[in-house]
């Protein structure tokens, strides 16, 4: 769930800043969602920003980890710091995997029903077989400048 207007908005980022920038203005938006997890998928080829999106979410939320891409351990959780909206956020890479049925070992079920858990899901196209409708979709691409675009719906 957000506060505000947000789907049907894109953007253009220039620079990681202004993904970085962003990403934070997104995150004070978050509110948890009532009756499951907040799910957030992330869309886009390899290199859009999916995974610095992520790092820039995970860094306003108060991680102090270093967070890096879970494309081989498919998932990474994070306790957040008292005081936030969500008390973990959970970042999985969807790219390795064939079907939905392949998240079950994650304990994806038992995620969503965690309300104060915050979920960013990139490829969210190779699970979309069994995946619940997200709070929000992001969409990520780069530009033949090398700019980011990004759309919500």
């Amino acid at each position: 769930m957000f506060r505000g207007k947000i789907e049907g908005m894109d953007k253009v980022l220039t620079t990681l800043t202004d993904l970085e920038a962003e990403a934070t203005r997104f995150t004070s938006t978050l509110v948890p969602d009532t009756g499951k997890a907040t799910l957030v998928t992330l869309s886009g080829e390899l290199g859009a920003g999916k995974t610095a999106f992520t790092k820039a979410v995970a860094s306003a939320l108060g991680v102090q980890d270093t967070v890096t891409s879970p494309t081989f351990v498919l998932e990474k959780i994070y306790r957040l710091p008292e005081g936030q909206a969500f008390k973990r956020l959970v970042h999985i890479d969807a790219y390795r995997l064939e079907s939905g049925k392949e998240l079950a070992p994650l304990g994806f079920d038992e995620i969503m029903r965690d309300l104060q858990t915050l979920i960013l899901l990139e490829w969210p196209e190779k699970v979309a077989d069994t995946l619940p409708p997200p709070a929000v979709r992001i969409a990520l691409s780069v530009r033949d400048d090398g700019s980011r675009h990004m759309i919500y719906g």
